[in-house]
């Protein structure tokens, strides 16, 4: 029987790289795989884009409306569907790919991030903790040296922790990294 899996790390700990890798592997093996991409991400367009400058077509971009079951039984001879940033799913969409494992025999591996610069659990990663088959936390590095489990939001070079919960590109310079507890509370974060 098919699984839905899970995997998530803080920002840079190599989740994007880490699906285009999979996404080879199973296509050298002859399997065929579907990539899919939250619509709200407009990072690299319709590409899966990794810091090292990898990168994957998107075979599917998912508004919010979009029935990912319905969307991915288009498609014939599916070994695997990846999941770049499924943390901007809704927790609709996360249970319509569990049934895209559980009723249609498709292995289903999502990556993202568990919750945002304010500690919060995004709505698409809080399903999966709920429902996902296999769970499994990629590492990442601190500033410090030190693992890093949170998410920071840098604007215009400065750290910030109040917002709305996704900011991508509205005109400022706005970039996200990862630190420790320790590093994220001295940097203003409150837990």
């Amino acid at each position: 029987m098919a699984k839905i899996h899970f995997k998530y790390g803080a920002m840079n700990s190599g989740k994007s790289d880490t699906l285009i890798k999979t996404a080879y592997n199973y296509e050298e093996r002859g399997l065929k795989v579907l990539v899919v991409k939250p619509a709200v991400d407009t990072k690299g367009e319709d590409k899966v884009v990794a810091r090292g400058g990898h990168e994957r077509t998107v075979d599917i971009h998912a508004n919010a409306d979009l029935n990912l079951e319905t969307e991915v039984t288009k498609h014939e001879n599916i070994a695997c569907v990846l999941v770049d940033e499924a943390q901007f799913l809704t927790q609709e969409q996360i249970s319509q790919l569990f049934r895209v494992a559980k009723q249609h025999d498709i292995s289903v591996i999502c990556y993202g991030l568990r919750a945002d610069f304010q500690t919060q659990l995004f709505p698409g990663s809080e399903r999966l903790f709920e429902i996902a088959d296999n769970i499994e936390k990629l590492p990442t590095m601190c500033f410090c040296g030190s693992q890093a489990e949170f998410n920071t939001r840098k604007v215009n070079g400065k750290y910030v922790f109040s917002g709305e919960q996704v900011a991508i590109e509205n005109g400022d310079n706005i970039v996200y990294d990862s630190l420790c507890g320790k590093c994220y509370i001295r940097e203003g974060g409150t837990i």
